[in-house]
Formats: C-alpha cells, sequence, structure tokens
C-alpha cells in the first residue's frame, strides 16, 4: 500500500460512516464505498462470506436479502468478532448469531413476510482473514411479488439500488453468474445505466464450476467479450451442497484455488482469479477511489461545518433551566412577532410571497374591490324599482290624488335603500377579521419550537381582535343610521328637483350619452367545446359599450366584439377536472352572444380575479341574472297601468332616489375601511407593540410558556451531534497522509460498449488515432508516400561562442517522387516502377558532422 496512511483510508470513511448513520446523513455526504449488485442467487451473499471466512449471511428461497447490508470489514490480528450499529457495544462473536440478528433486525422494520425496506443495517467484522473493505449488500432484482410485497416490487427494488449506485462514490462491484447469458446480466444493465463510461464498475463472474460441459468464460474473464474498463475476476463459491453440509471456508478456498489451477482454459490467468485475489483488488481500488475523492468531501465538510456553526451558536451553551436567557428569548420572539405583524400588514421587500395577495395586499383588495362589488350588487339597477316607487307614492298619498311628487315617497325609497348597506359592512369586517387571523397563525409559525407560547400568543391576539371586531361593527352600524337620521337634499351633490324633472323629460329617449370609457383588460380563458377549438387565453378589453378580446396584449389581432346592451351575467360552478373559476355571458332574449353559441362561457385563475372581473362588468352596466322573484316584480312594472302624470312622478322620484344614494354609496365606501383601519388593524398593531407581553406574563401558566416541544429537543441534539460529528470527520481527514500515489485509473478499451458511439466518422482516406496507434495520420493504400530523413535541429549557440555551422541535408533521389493527393472522385494512379527495378535503391551517404569549435 506504501505506508501506515494509505492503509488507514477505509477505516477512516468507516469512521464516518458511523458518525453519519446515526443521524440519518450517510446519504446525504455521499461517502466512498463498494455497492455489491446482482441478481437473485447471483452469489453476492456467497462472495461477501468468502471475504469474512464465515457464514453470516441469512439464506433461503426467493428475496433473502431484504433491506441493504453495510458491511465494513476490519483487519484485526488478534480477534475475530462482529458489531450492529445498532447494538452499540455488543459483540458478536458467534456468526450464527450474527446471521440471527440480521434477520431479526429486517423483520423489525419490514415485518416476517418478506416485505422490504431501504433503511441500511450496518454491520462491522473484526478479523485476522479480511483486508480493510466497506461493501453494501444490496437486494436482487424480483419480478414477481410474494407475501406482504407490494405490487411494483420491482421498481421498489430498482429505486432502492439506484439509490446507492448512482452516486459517483460509490464502486459498483456487478457479480453475474456464469452458468447464464452475460448480456442479460440485471447487475451490468444497472451498471451500465449509471456508469456509461465503466469507470466504476469492476465485474465478478461467480459459478464458474456450474458451466456446461465444454464452455468456459475465458473470453470474459480475458475482457474480450462485453469489456469493462476495470475487467472481470472469477470466483468460484460454495454449491448448496456444501452449504447444506457445513463445508469450511477455508477448505472451499483452497478448492477454488485447485479449480483454476487445474482448468485448462484458466491456468494461465489464475494468479488474477479467485476470492483472495478479488479482496485484494477491492481493497486497492477502494483506497485509491477514496484518496481521490477525499479533497471533495473536505471541501463539504467545510461548507456543512460554517452551517451549522451558525445555526447552533447558541446551543453550545444552552442550559434549559436558566431563566434569564427564558425572559431574553421570549422578550425577542414577542418583539420579532409584533415586527413580522406590521411587516405583513404595511409591506415589505423581503415578502417572499410572489404567487399570491396575503396581509395588507389582500386587505387592500377586500377594501377597493371586494367591497363595492358586494354594494353594487345589492343595487343592481341604477334606478330604484319603479313599482317598489309607485305603491310608496300610493301609499303616502293614500285617499288623495297628488297634485305634485310627493317628497315623503322619495324619503321612504332612500332610507330602505341606505339601510340595505349594513349587510355588504358587516360582511367586509367578517373578511378583514379572516385576513388578519391568518396573518398571526402566519407570524405565529416561527414559535413553532415552543408550542405553549405560541398557543398562548395567537389565544390573547384573537381574544384582542374578536373586542375591536365587536367595536368596528358598532361603529359601522352607527354610520348607516346617522345617514338614516337625516336625509340631506341640501347636498352639494345632490341634483334637486329641478335637475331631477328636466332628466325625467328627456328619459324617455334611451341613449348612451357618456363616452366608450375603459374599464378593465386582462388574460381570460374562453371555454368552447372540443369540437368548436376547445379552451384558449385571449387579451380581453372591457369598455363601458362593448368587450372585445385579442390574441395578444399588443391588441393587434381583434377576434370578437361583443356589445354590452342587454347583456347579463351569470355564476357558474367550479368543473370536477378545472380549477379555474368560470362565469357566463348571454342575453336574456336568447340571442347568440358568440357566432352560433347562445353564451359566452369565460374562466379565470383565481377567485380573486373572477370577483374584479364581476365588478368590472358591473361597472359597465352588465348586471348579474336576477332571481325569479326579482324577476317577477320587474314584469309587474309593466303590467301596472298608470296616468302621464303618475309616471312622470316616479321618474322623477327615480332620478331623485339614484342622485342621493351615489353620495351615500360614495361615502360609505370611504367610511368603512378608514373605520376598519381605526378600530382593527392600527389598533391591532399597537396591541402587539405594548401589551402583548404584559398579558402573556398575567397568564396562569406564564412558567411553562417557554417549555421546548420534543421536536425541538430533538432537533437541537441532532444539530449538535452533527455540528460534533463534522469536526470530528474533518479532523480524522486532516490527520490522513496521503502523498504514496494510488494506481492509475486503467484506460478506456477499443471498442468499449460502456463508451458512447463517436459523434463522426473520420474522414476517408485516414484512420482515426487509436490508443493502439497514436498516431496522428496514417498513409491510405492508394497513396503511398516516400518518408523524407527527419532532420535534426540545430542546438541554439550560446553568445559566447561561435555558431555551429549546420550539415548540408542531402537532395531527395530522383527516383523518390511523392504523388499529389488525388482529386475528389478519382482513382489515385498508381506510380511506375522505375527503370533500374532489379537494382536497389541507393540510400545517400550519412552527413559529414562538423567538429565542435576549439
Amino acid at each position: 500500500m506504501g505506508n501506515r496512511g494509505m492503509e488507514d483510508l477505509i477505516p477512516v470513511v468507516n469512521r464516518l460512516q458511523d458518525a453519519f448513520s446515526q443521524l440519518g446523513l450517510s446519504n446525504i455526504f455521499d461517502l466512498p464505498q463498494i455497492g455489491v449488485v446482482g441478481g437473485q442467487s447471483a452469489g453476492k451473499s456467497s462472495v461477501l462470506e468468502n471475504f469474512v471466512g464465515r457464514d453470516f449471511l441469512p439464506r433461503g428461497s426467493g428475496i433473502v436479502t431484504r433491506r441493504p447490508l453495510v458491511l465494513q470489514l476490519h483487519h484485526n490480528a488478534t480477534a475475530e468478532w462482529g458489531e450492529f450499529l445498532h447494538c452499540k457495544g455488543k459483540k458478536f462473536t458467534d456468526f450464527d448469531d450474527i446471521r440471527k440478528e440480521i434477520e431479526e433486525e429486517t423483520d423489525r422494520v419490514t415485518g416476517g413476510n418478506k416485505g422490504i425496506s431501504p433503511l441500511p443495517i450496518n454491520l462491522r467484522v473484526y478479523s485476522p482473514h479480511v483486508l480493510n473493505l466497506t461493501l453494501i449488500d444490496l437486494p436482487g432484482l424480483t419480478k414477481i411479488p410474494i407475501g406482504d410485497q407490494p405490487a411494483d416490487i420491482e421498481n421498489q427494488i430498482r429505486e432502492m439500488i439506484m439509490q446507492f449506485i448512482t452516486k459517483e462514490n460509490c464502486l459498483i462491484l456487478a457479480v453475474s453468474p456464469a452458468n447464464s447469458d452475460l448480456a442479460n446480466s440485471d447487475a451490468l444493465k444497472f451498471s451500465k445505466e449509471v456508469d456509461p463510461q465503466g469507470k466504476r464498475t469492476i465485474g465478478v463472474i461467480t459459478k464458474l464450476d456450474l458451466m456446461d460441459e465444454g464452455t468456459d468464460a475465458r473470453e470474459i474473464l480475458e475482457n474480450r467479450l462485453l469489456p469493462l474498463r476495470r475487467g472481470y475476476i472469477g470466483v468460484v463459491n460454495r454449491s448448496q451442497r456444501d452449504i447444506d453440509g457445513k463445508k469450511d471456508i477455508t477448505a472451499a478456498l483452497s478448492a477454488e484455488k485447485r479449480f483454476f489451477l487445474s482448468h485448462p482454459s484458466y491456468r494461465h490467468i489464475a494468479q488474477k482469479l479467485g476470492t483472495p485475489y478479488l479482496q485484494k483488488v477491492l481493497n486497492q481500488q477502494l483506497t485509491n477511489h477514496i484518496k481521490d475523492t477525499l479533497p471533495a468531501l473536505r471541501s463539504r465538510l467545510q461548507g456543512q461545518l460554517l452551517q451549522l456553526e451558525k445555526e447552533v451558536g447558541d446551543m453550545k451553551t444552552y442550559r434549559p433551566d436558566d431563566p434569564t436567557r427564558k425572559t431574553k428569548l421570549m422578550l425577542q420572539m414577542i418583539q420579532n412577532f409584533a415586527s413580522e405583524f406590521d411587516e405583513t400588514m404595511h409591506g415589505s421587500p423581503d415578502d417572499e410571497n410572489c404567487m399570491k395577495l396575503s396581509g395588507g395586499a389582500h386587505i387592500n383588495r377586500l377594501f377597493n374591490e371586494n367591497f363595492p362589488f358586494e354594494i353594487q350588487k345589492r343595487f343592481a339597477k341604477d334606478g330604484s324599482s319603479r313599482t317598489e316607487i309607485y305603491y310608496a307614492i300610493r301609499n303616502v298619498l293614500g285617499v288623495r290624488t297628488a297634485l305634485f311628487t310627493p317628497d315623503m315617497a322619495f324619503e321612504m325609497i332612500v332610507k330602505r335603500r341606505i339601510a340595505k348597506l349594513k349587510e355588504p359592512s358587516m360582511k367586509c369586517v367578517d373578511l378583514v377579521i379572516d385576513e388578519l387571523m391568518k396573518v398571526i397563525r402566519q407570524c405565529g409559525g416561527k414559535m413553532v419550537s415552543y408550542p405553549v407560547l405560541k398557543e398562548e400568543v395567537e389565544r390573547v391576539c384573537s381574544e384582542h381582535i374578536r373586542e375591536r371586531e365587536q367595536m368596528a361593527k358598532e361603529q359601522i352600524l352607527q354610520l348607516v343610521e346617522i345617514e338614516l337620521a337625516y336625509i340631506n337634499t341640501n347636498h352639494e351633490d345632490f341634483v334637486g328637483f329641478k335637475t331631477a324633472s328636466e332628466q325625467a323629460d328627456k328619459s324617455s329617449v334611451k341613449a348612451r350619452n357618456v363616452a366608450n370609457q375603459l374599464i378593465r383588460k386582462g388574460w381570460l380563458t374562453l371555454n368552447l367545446s372540443f369540437m368548436r377549438g376547445g379552451s384558449k387565453e385571449y387579451w380581453f378589453v372591457l369598455t363601458s359599450d362593448n368587450l372585445s378580446w385579442y390574441r395578444d396584449a399588443d391588441e393587434k389581432d381583434k377576434k370578437f366584439m361583443l356589445p354590452l346592451e342587454d347583456l347579463k351575467l351569470r355564476d357558474m360552478e367550479q368543473g370536477f377536472m378545472s380549477r379555474k373559476h368560470a362565469f357566463t355571458l348571454f342575453y336574456p332574449d336568447g340571442r347568440n352572444a358568440f357566432k352560433d353559441h347562445k353564451q359566452l362561457d369565460l374562466s379565470c385563475d383565481t377567485f380573486d380575479d373572477l370577483e374584479g372581473w364581476k365588478a368590472a362588468f358591473m361597472k359597465a352596466g352588465v348586471y348579474p341574472e336576477q332571481p325569479e322573484d326579482d324577476a317577477e316584480g320587474e314584469q309587474a312594472d309593466d303590467e301596472i297601468s298608470m296616468d302621464p302624470v303618475m309616471d312622470r312622478q316616479i321618474s322623477i322620484i327615480s332620478k331623485l332616489v339614484e342622485s342621493y344614494m351615489k353620495i351615500i354609496k360614495k361615502s360609505i365606501k370611504d367610511l368603512v375601511p378608514k373605520t376598519v383601519m381605526y378600530f382593527m388593524i392600527n389598533e391591532t398593531k399597537s396591541f402587539l407593540q405594548t401589551e402583548l407581553m404584559a398579558r402573556l406574563y398575567s397568564a396562569e401558566n406564564k412558567n411553562d410558556l417557554m417549555e421546548e416541544s420534543p421536536e425541538e429537543c430533538q432537533r437541537r441534539e441532532d444539530l449538535l451531534k452533527m455540528y460534533h460529528a463534522t469536526k470530528e470527520a474533518l479532523s480524522i481527514i486532516g490527520e490522513i497522509n496521503a502523498s504514496t500515489a494510488s494506481t492509475p485509473l486503467p484506460p478506456p478499451i477499443d471498442n468499449d460498449d460502456w463508451l458512447p458511439p463517436p459523434t463522426s466518422n473520420p474522414p476517408s482516406g485516414r484512420v482515426s488515432p487509436s490508443p493502439a496507434n497514436p498516431s496522428p495520420s496514417i498513409p491510405s493504400q492508394h497513396n503511398l508516400l516516400i518518408r523524407r530523413p527527419p532532420s535534426n535541429p540545430a542546438r541554439p549557440a550560446p553568445s559566447n561562442r561561435p555558431a555551429v555551422v549546420r550539415p548540408n541535408v542531402p537532395d531527395r533521389p530522383d527516383n523518390s517522387i511523392v504523388p499529389l493527393r488525388p482529386a475528389p472522385g478519382i482513382a489515385p494512379s498508381i506510380p511506375k516502377r522505375p527503370s533500374n527495378a532489379g537494382q536497389p535503391p541507393q540510400i545517400p551517404n550519412r552527413p559529414v558532422i562538423p567538429s565542435r569549435p576549439q
């Protein structure tokens, strides 16, 4: 091996593997190891037992290896025993007990009915008969499930094997039986998938003594059939009869040696066959592999240590019963909680949520989109119902006949309309409450390590928010009652009787006098039947007059324009397979909305987008479909017969109600968000910053607030173990003397099936260089060239010495004519034989070399 430092490389990795396996980190750090891969009954277990020289692995029919076995072999000149990582400190001197412990530990995790698990079993064997090695015995591939095995047992075992051998630090020991076709070997198939260059694969051929008479595996062992870069090594294991007869492994190894020395096909390579040679090769190659991978492993461990030092900074001196630390930590967590709530409400550039609105942004949308939309839904028609005004006028007059428009009817209708504002206002408060509770739970998520404190903080904050909710709702109801207390017809924005009369006189002519104003733009999905093209996204533009959609946001290629007059809107239920929110546009009279479609089905990705589009359509005058009761009331408007005087009075009061309600709705839309902000959001923020800590200290369970959860205690212990294991690993690696050069990796093999095919063919007339013939160019047989004698380059003359006179190079003989390269597509001409063919060509004399100047 060279020196003691290199010999200790494998035990060093074993120590690292034990340290990380206890924390479940062996897969994270990808330690160097050897994975033993092969099909069922390929002889993997027998190869491992031959390494140890003992019978210690479970045997039986079907799948026996049902959990990966990490086998660490340590050379020990004095004693022989085994240790399990899950039974640390207990030595197994009887190898039958080791087999029993493997079976029991396998059944403990997988059950006793042939189940499988990727959780490895770690076994360390100390023996004078082994070399330092680390191998992983992986389950053999099976096709048909038995017992408690799942239906996809083949895929699960495949994934388990791939989990180990896909790592670049894992050498692959591909075990294949000689009495089956090597081209169908599961082991070689797996290794070729993960190691196409063959840099990590070592082939092992078993059952050479069971081959049919007259056949042998000479071509395979000489690496001529399906060659591998690291080659194949043949072994002869004990037969089932030998195992049942308790044949000693030492005797089996002697019989193996005699078999190779006496077999005519293997005697010439017998020194490179057999279990001892395989063990020696694996020891050497694993040592070299560890040496090559140590620098990268050291860098990863150093990076892991820097990250861990930040996390375990305070944990090193942690004392769970220190009251000063508990008070300090609690104060810090409450301050962070209040600060995070403030940032969530008022916005922060550090917000990582870029996929949806939350916190203050969502509340802003409630104030400016959802709340106005709810108000608009309560007054779906711009003017009040003519039937309602008709009955109000008749009820106010009683038995009298009206000579003038009664103002009492106006006041009665207005108060009914104002009272309808209570419901959307209360709904707005409830939606804000829901969002505030979400923010409280989100901000308290960082206290998960202290569940008692988290629960108490959420309880105190919830109680405070409910108290403020009641105050906010009372204030909003008072605002509505204030509006009901006095109808101010002297408001500057109120149209008055004279203007309303003029508008009533002009209302007989129905026309739009407003400009075509832009209301909303955005992407919507137009849902058509599959036969009509399916669902497609378009860029929609909504104005006060029409709805247009385009292929892209540049608005160049218009697909269609739909007039909004008489258009209605209807909600649609969310489809079973669709997560989008949909609504429908249609004409109540049954006209086609789009080409030959009676309705236009649209959908958007989020509920917020749906509410925004519905509010925009209502602003453009497209209202939701009315319930049946409202439709019957609207039909009653047409059935009421009235004289021209009554009709004019109804029109005047309708204009007055419309004007006054516009003032009231504008005021409510402004005051309700301000009231919610004052009584709930700002007060909650102040409460968290000034009173929350005092409320927590006044709780009955204040001594239990800073009790850690069991998960946090376990996490702290795991982090500390990981930290110390990483430090120990770096210390172990730092002690290694890796100055001895390792054996280099064998070169690629000619016509190696592992290598990908060349990307391009070599040019015609030339042969591409190969490892066997590294010449950059070889003359073709059609173009024979006579080589020129090489010229000797002159040695540069020193400045203080005369330059050496170069010798004259002799002229080329007359008969050494170099033919020109033939043109493409024309066969080269064969040079003529010289006239003096009977005489050999004259070799020029050696040039005279001048003497060195004195």
